[in-house]
């Protein structure tokens, strides 16, 4: 059988950007780190001093690149940054079979529990929004405060033209001999998690931590799932990123900075 066609859904068009550094931003750079988290390599950036902050990056990219714009502006502010690069992305080698939300979650939690910082603040791109709130619900004496941007609880939350393309797509690499590369693993992910399991109303309802709910007002991920995250936490705040889609941190860190710090540095 012939490997599928390529497509570019809209929700992953960042994503295959981030592949190829193209979006005229450069990634930061920090002192690496490397550790082993349940018997697996870990990459991680971590400088800066001050109240530490976990930044999560958002699918198919790594730490350094998803808060390019956001790093340095943190660190001047007092904080001590920690950003680790999921399984299979950034530095981190890939590991034999799927991607799971579960096991990137306990990674970071391994990590966490490993440096020993007490709780922190955890900011969380799309798919590392996803984790920030798993580590809440799961792990909750891990994290102070969260700040989550155009995250998802459930693969509904993704417009049904990116679902319908990405199941004739997984169709047609099921029946592919080619092994699955990260794009292939990324949309299984997609279409497949968060479970009820990992992440739902009820388990966020549960979060006592601030959250900060951001979305750009032409996110990818539908606004009444959005707002539906928003309104099921009992402690949290809306910011609606104006004139940007999916990717606020790097498309409007002339909004988003202000705001995140604001949030952060609350008493």
């Amino acid at each position: 059988m012939k490997p599928p066609r390529p497509r570019l859904y809209p929700l992953l068009a960042l994503f295959s950007a981030l592949l190829l550094l193209s979006l005229g931003v450069a990634p930061a750079t920090g002192p690496s780190h490397w550790t082993q988290v349940n018997g697996h390599p870990l990459h991680y950036l971590r400088y800066g001093s001050g109240t530490p902050v976990l930044l999560l990056h958002g699918g198919g990219d790594s730490g350094a690149h998803s808060f390019a714009r956001q790093l340095d502006e943190l660190v001047a502010a007092g904080h001590e940054v920690i950003a680790p690069d999921q399984v299979g992305q950034g530095e981190t080698p890939a590991l034999p079979g799927p991607l799971s939300y579960t096991a990137m979650m306990e990674d970071t939690a391994a990590l966490l529990g490993q440096l020993d910082l007490g709780p922190v603040d955890a900011v969380g791109f799309s798919d590392g929004g996803i984790l920030a709130l798993m580590l809440a619900v799961h792990h909750p004496r891990l994290l102070r405060r969260l700040v989550v941007s155009g995250v998802n609880i459930s693969p509904a939350g993704l417009p049904k033209s990116d679902l319908d393309d990405m199941r004739e797509d997984s169709a047609a690499a099921a029946d592919s001999d080619a092994p699955p590369t990260l794009a292939d693993k990324l949309r299984e992910l997609w279409l497949n998690a968060p479970t009820a399991r990992e992440l739902s109303p009820q388990l966020l309802a549960g979060i006592q931590q601030p959250v900060l709910v951001m979305a750009g007002d032409h996110d990818a991920v539908r606004l009444d799932h959005i707002l539906a995250i928003f309104h099921a936490l009992p402690h949290g705040e809306l910011f609606i990123v104006p004139g940007t889609g999916h990717g606020t941190f790097r498309s409007r860190p002339d909004w988003v900075n202000p705001v995140l710090l604001n949030f952060l540095d609350r008493v």
